[in-house]
């Protein structure tokens, strides 16, 4: 009877390492916004999806939505330097000092899609080429399509951005659209309704695919589709929580990011774009305007001196600019 005992306790103690390797290793992920947000569609949860979703279930992804860790845009970097999340979605132009080198993704009439801007995003953090990002293990690295202007005022032509109140993402898209006679603002998104609701704004300068996100298409009724610059969005990962984790896990992480999120952002991004402009299109409330060739034109030289004065304050920015070019040539090239 001892005997059996002893047998059935060393069989459970050799039991007990398969028992602690079954309960998965929970992150946080902190996320500004809700789960109906085509960030979120696009970006964060296809990755959420796939990890939680491994048969191994080495991991799962809790995610804290709507502002639940901070709704400040700006300040989601920082709560996954200090541990309070362990990855988060993150708008780089919202912390410029941060993510220096990310104004060369934001330049102004580089990337004609979403494909354009999101490998070539991804590909430069791959490479190691954009300051800031070593300090996080970087998920996925996004652009957004071209981001065009949405109005409470007509706006039917370029010379009709003259002096509207305009929310945009970025100092560097701010830049361009003063140029073009415009009153810029660099706001956060979910800020942007607000000001557009109480006078403080006319409109904003966003991808389609957010329009209807905080209710930015309740407010504006006038859409002028002259792209303007890509945003740079990530999903980051606290770089020490990554390095911690088993050999394994880290595997099914490195998986699911890169390229792979990547394309699945691509994908439901675009559709999520395609959807939103027939929307409006077929709404006979609402003016869809696409610039003439001239306005384009005309848009486009302003665009390049937005660049070229970029790249001539450094020959950090003028190699990379050079490299972004390069980029977009290779994704061109293979459609």
């Amino acid at each position: 009877m001892v005997h059996t005992v002893l047998r059935v306790i060393a069989a459970l103690l050799l039991m007990l390492p398969a028992f602690a390797a079954a309960d998965p290793i929970t992150l946080k992920l902190s996320f500004f916004s809700s789960d109906r947000s085509p960030a979120y569609l696009s970006a964060v949860k296809p990755f959420v999806d796939a990890i939680n979703s491994d048969e191994d279930g080495l991991l799962r992804i809790k995610v804290y939505f709507s502002g639940t860790l901070s709704p400040i845009q700006s300040q989601q970097p920082q709560l996954v330097l200090d541990g309070t999340a362990d990855i988060a979605f993150v708008v780089p132009g919202q912390n410029p000092e941060l993510f220096s080198d990310d104004a060369a993704i934001e330049l102004p009439g580089l990337f004609r899609t979403t494909r354009e801007a999101t490998l070539v995003h991804t590909r430069l953090v791959a490479q190691n080429s954009l300051r800031g990002y070593d300090k996080f293990f970087t998920i996925g690295a996004f652009g957004t399509e071209p981001e065009t202007v949405h109005s409470r005022k007509s706006i039917t032509s370029l010379a009709d951005l003259g002096g509207q109140k305009l929310r945009l993402n970025n100092k560097t898209a701010a830049d361009a659209i003063a140029r073009l006679g415009a009153a810029p603002k660099v706001l956060a998104l979910n800020e942007t309704t607000d000001a557009i609701g109480n006078g403080t704004l006319d409109g904003a300068v966003v991808q389609s695919a957010q329009l209807f996100d905080v209710g930015v298409a309740r407010l504006t009724t006038n859409h002028y589709l002259l792209g303007v610059g890509a945003a740079p969005l990530a999903l980051l990962m606290n770089r020490k929580v990554f390095d911690l984790l088993p050999e394994q896990a880290k595997a099914l992480i490195r998986k699911y990011s890169g390229e792979w999120t990547a394309a699945r952002y691509v994908e439901t991004s675009a559709a999520i774009n395609r959807e939103t402009i027939a929307r409006i299109k077929a709404d006979p409330r609402r003016t869809v305007t696409h610039p003439t060739p001239a306005d384009e034109a005309a848009a486009q030289r302003v665009f390049d001196a937005v660049a070229d004065e970029w790249a001539a304050v450094s020959t950090h920015n003028r190699d990379l600019l050079t490299l972004i070019r390069a980029e977009i040539a290779k994704v061109r090239s293979v459609q």
